[in-house]
């Protein structure tokens, strides 16, 4: 075998040991949830979805219909995304600049990580959303509603090391098996040639 199938080889154990860490998206269906108040607020909607263990968020899509309730505004309508202390996370707004009552679609994306805007949920593995306002109409119950859509999450779960070996160890035990693959293969082929001239 020579150094470059060697290399070769080598090359292939590190993407397959690189891929073992994938990005994973989980979708939420956001139907009929209200918003009440501003976060914190007894009556807001929570849900908790759990991602894995330490998991990375790195994106997020929408595709929403949303309402507020006079005189409540589209822009006040609001997503808190955290881990489930509420330390890290992100506030969602769809319908941001939008200083009138009404129903609304919104769609799109969003790159977390380009933004600088990526974060990991804990060691409990859970997502919380909460929806919030950001002023609390009084008098108005729901203050807005997420009439129907969903809400995907893009997110990398952290491999646990006693399944999947980091890709330096992966590396190492590949590499390993192939030169003593190598070492055989020289031994038996040395012992053939020395039959052959005796």
């Amino acid at each position: 075998m020579s150094l470059n199938a060697l290399k070769a080889v080598l090359a292939g154990l590190t993407l397959l040991a690189s891929s073992s860490l994938f990005a994973a998206q989980i979708t939420v269906d956001i139907g009929g949830v209200n918003s009440y108040g501003e976060i914190g607020d007894p009556a807001n909607s929570i849900i908790n979805q759990f991602i894995g263990e330490n998991s990375h968020l790195t994106g997020i899509s929408y595709d929403i219909n949303v309402t507020a309730y006079r005189p409540s505004w589209l822009e006040e309508l609001g997503l808190s995304i955290t881990n489930s202390k509420g330390t890290a996370g992100i506030f969602f707004n769809p319908g941001i600049g939008d200083w009138f009552a009404g129903t609304t679609s919104y769609s799109g994306s969003a790159n977390l990580v380009d933004l600088g805007l990526d974060f990991f949920v804990g060691n409990d593995g859970i997502l919380r959303l909460e929806f919030f306002e950001d002023f609390d109409d009084f008098g108005v119950n729901p203050d807005g509603r997420w009439n129907f859509g969903t809400i995907t999450f893009e997110y990398t779960p952290q491999a646990d090391p006693v399944d999947v070996p980091e890709p330096a160890t992966a590396l190492l035990l590949g590499g390993g098996a192939m030169l003593m693959g190598f070492a055989g293969r020289r031994r038996r082929a040395g012992k053939a040639s020395a039959a052959v001239t005796a």
